[in-house]
């Protein structure tokens, strides 16, 4: 049986020209100052790499890039946006020949909203993916009207599939991720459980995640990658030192209106000259001068920038 899956995989932004096009040199750029900084994998074609934003033949040379650039220092997943079974499976066998090393798989929408939802929806979409690529699977659970919170039962019924090896718990919920790992303990087979909660992932560690799928691993992240080993050797004065310096900007990044946390990243990644441009594929729009003063005083705050 495979290992669980452990640690940090982050989802980075995608760099792009102010012209909105994708900055394929900016993309290299990044991923090899961002690789060696230990995560467990890297996600591209995420939500916060603009990936509902990019059309398949983007997707397919995002990841065709990103193996180039990551030259094996770590497994690159991509994320897998489809509004159907067929598309899906088309878009999963195109991302497998890129070089995908697994898919974490978006629920289609709205296909997947509203209770009940019946087991067997999640189920057949899932299967058919990972039976058509052979490639890892991970799964979704959001909050609720956001996208599927799923039952244990359901829970335990996805982990079946063979393929499926990780959910993506973005429930920004406490008791609902104690709930989720509970309710695993039935499941076939052990299914990592990877918190997206990006404002409480020191707390997600100490509850029992076993790593997290993220966004704000686009930054920061040989911090978030000692503040996770730090929980797992129950050195918990450290991690929370480490996360007293990143909670606040974790939490501003994912403050109202959540859609913004993209181009408030690249701001940030900009100040800390590793982006160009912060610009963001429309109709998504760039942040205030008002927000670009306060992700900057609080990088210097947290010690990442010079005041």
């Amino acid at each position: 049986m495979a290992e669980l899956i452990r640690g940090i995989v982050a989802a980075p932004v995608l760099p792009m020209t102010d012209d909105f096009d994708v900055d394929w040199k900016g993309l290299r750029d990044y991923l090899r100052w961002l690789t060696p900084q230990g995560p467990t994998a890297i996600a591209m074609n995420m939500d916060a790499a603009e990936g509902p934003a990019l059309s398949t033949e983007e997707r397919v040379r995002v990841i065709e890039e990103s193996r180039d650039a990551v030259a094996g220092a770590c497994p690159v997943w991509s994320g897998l946006i489809a509004g159907s079974t067929r598309e899906a499976v088309a878009q999963g066998k195109a991302l497998a020949r890129a070089g995908a090393q697994g898919l974490a798989v978006f629920p289609p929408v709205p296909t997947f909203m509203g209770e009940p939802l019946p087991w067997q929806l999640p189920y057949e979409y899932h299967r058919a993916i990972g039976e058509a690529t052979g490639l890892p699977l991970v799964l979704f659970q959001f909050a609720k009207g956001l996208g599927p919170s799923y039952s244990n039962e359901a829970l335990c019924r996805l982990a079946e599939i063979p393929q499926v090896v990780a959910m993506k718990e973005a429930t920004f919920d406490a008791a609902r991720l104690v709930d989720t790992l509970e309710g695993l303990k039935a499941a076939p087979k052990p299914l990592a459980v990877l918190t997206g909660s990006d404002t409480f992932l020191c707390e997600a560690y100490v509850l029992g995640a076993h790593g997290a799928l993220i966004g704000f691993g686009a930054i920061a992240l040989d911090l978030q990658v000692k503040m996770f080993e730090s929980v797992k050797a129950h050195d918990y004065a450290t991690a929370f030192a480490i996360w007293e310096r990143l909670g606040p900007i974790a939490r501003m990044m994912w403050g109202p209106p959540l859609r913004d946390y993209r181009p408030r990243l690249k701001e940030a990644l900009v100040m800390l000259g590793v982006l160009r441009s912060a610009a963001v594929r429309p109709p998504m729009l760039p942040v205030s001068d008002a927000e670009r003063q306060t992700i900057r005083r609080l990088l210097v705050r947290a010690g990442l920038l010079a005041s």
